[in-house]
């Protein structure tokens, strides 16, 4: 399938040396992915064991009434709990008995562990095995970290889907797996394509339900969406799946190039594939073109947040004309980052951890038109003079695929259309 799109340029930054810092770092909980992953799982309840913090920060980034019952909560640490007077274990399995009780329509219930000592103190995978046999098979309970000690915040998801791997069911079919939560009606547009190309049987993990059908073995070949499931990939080839390695589906360039991977497993012939893309394509290169004038020529800087970094700065540079003078990772997995890397012409710093004030001075000294970051480093950016966007944002809008190209591309350019309204503003008030 090599002749759909160009090769990757000699030139790439998969062999640039790394900046590689360890210090002070401003990353969001990865609690946070509870907030996706609930809306897609929707048999599943996520049980976050930790403090109030963890209580309110669910809250506020899922905007949930106190009234309201999703299907998350927090099993708070009491002082009692804290001071040791209680039987952790006992009060955990006291709780989730009164929580199925009161909500049968649970059939998968996570337990997520935080960063309070009390909590890491506790053997949740134990916890979990004990809770399975007694709920079996009417429920099945796992556990995973979204500690923000251990994580950023994209990767509550990848250890929520590293632990759903080792118990799906052996199979010998020959089927494609598609690895990473997407909105419904961005999975709905790939599962399109990948039909229409004639990809045999098609799996999406997380899928929707304990009931949907679903198996790993030899046969079993996967592609990842997001750039964040360095853990479900090791999983993944624990239990004998092949990974189809491929640059992420953001932008025309992207998405043609993963389903050009997927072809090329598949068998897919050069004009079936040609037919079925040329029109999406068509539409996404013209929805770019619109979408990215605000951009060309203009720089821009990744602080390391949420691991999408590499592919976004691969997108903007090659098909909106921007520029990069640092793209941060919180961190590179050459497995999954390497054929981004490929495309990424030479010229960026590629940075690999952080030392939050070091960063901020290149940045600082950089002077960049655009600054994508989190958001405890956005406002006093923006204080500065410096135009940012939320790197969450970029997680939390459909993003992915065709479709969505030229929104991708506007979200980039809304922070500079904002700002040259507001000089131009300043301007005229001026005179």
């Amino acid at each position: 399938m090599t002749d759909q799109f160009a090769p990757p340029p000699t030139t790439g930054c998969r062999s640039s040396p790394v900046l590689k810092q360890r210090g002070q770092r401003e990353v969001f909980c990865g609690l946070t992915g509870i907030i996706w992953l609930h809306r897609k799982i929707q048999d599943a309840f996520f049980l976050v064991v930790g403090s109030r913090t963890c209580a309110h920060l669910l809250q506020s980034a899922a905007g949930v009434m106190i009234f309201a019952e999703p299907r998350f909560g927090t099993a708070i640490l009491e002082e009692t709990d804290l001071a040791g007077l209680n039987d952790a274990h006992a009060e955990l399995d006291r709780t989730v008995a009164q929580l199925l009780a009161r909500r049968p329509d649970i059939r998968q219930l996570f337990l997520v562990g935080s960063c309070p000592s009390e909590v890491i103190k506790l053997d949740l995978s134990r916890a979990a095995e004990r809770l399975t046999r007694q709920f079996a098979p009417r429920v099945r309970v796992l556990e995973y970290s979204g500690s923000g000690i251990e994580t950023t915040f994209t990767q509550g998801e990848d250890a929520c889907l590293a632990a759903m791997v080792p118990v799906l069911p052996e199979t010998d079919e020959r089927e494609l797996l598609v690895v990473g939560a997407l909105p419904d009606v961005v999975e709905d547009q790939m599962l399109a394509l990948l039909g229409d190309l004639g990809v045999g049987r098609v799996r999406v993990l997380p899928a929707q339900s304990i009931d949907t059908e679903m198996g790993i073995g030899p046969n079993t070949a996967f592609a990842l969406t997001q750039p964040f499931l360095g853990d479900t990939h090791a999983a993944l080839i624990r239990r004998g799946a092949r990974h189809i390695a491929a640059p992420f589906p953001f932008g025309e360039e992207g998405t043609t190039a993963w389903l050009a991977a997927i072809a090329a497993e598949f068998g897919v012939p050069d004009d079936r594939f040609a037919a079925v893309t040329e029109a999406p394509r068509r539409r996404a290169r013209a929805a770019i073109a619109q979408a990215s004038a605000p951009l060309r020529d203009k720089s821009i800087f990744f602080f390391p947040d949420s691991q999408i970094e590499v592919p976004l700065a691969r997108f903007l540079i090659r098909e909106c004309g921007m520029s990069a003078i640092e793209v941060g990772m919180p961190y590179i997995h050459d497995a999954l980052h390497g054929p981004d890397l490929d495309l990424l012409p030479q010229g960026p710093q590629i940075s690999e951890g952080q030392d939050v004030d070091l960063q901020l001075d290149r940045c600082r000294a950089a002077r960049p038109d655009l600054t994508v970051c989190g958001l405890g480093l956005a406002n006093p950016l923006e204080a500065e003079g410096l135009s940012t966007k939320w790197a969450i944002e970029l997680v939390f809008t459909p993003v992915h695929f065709y479709e969505q190209a030229g929104d991708l591309a506007a979200l980039f350019a809304r922070p500079l259309h904002r700002k040259s309204l507001l000089t131009r503003s300043a301007e005229v008030a001026a005179e």
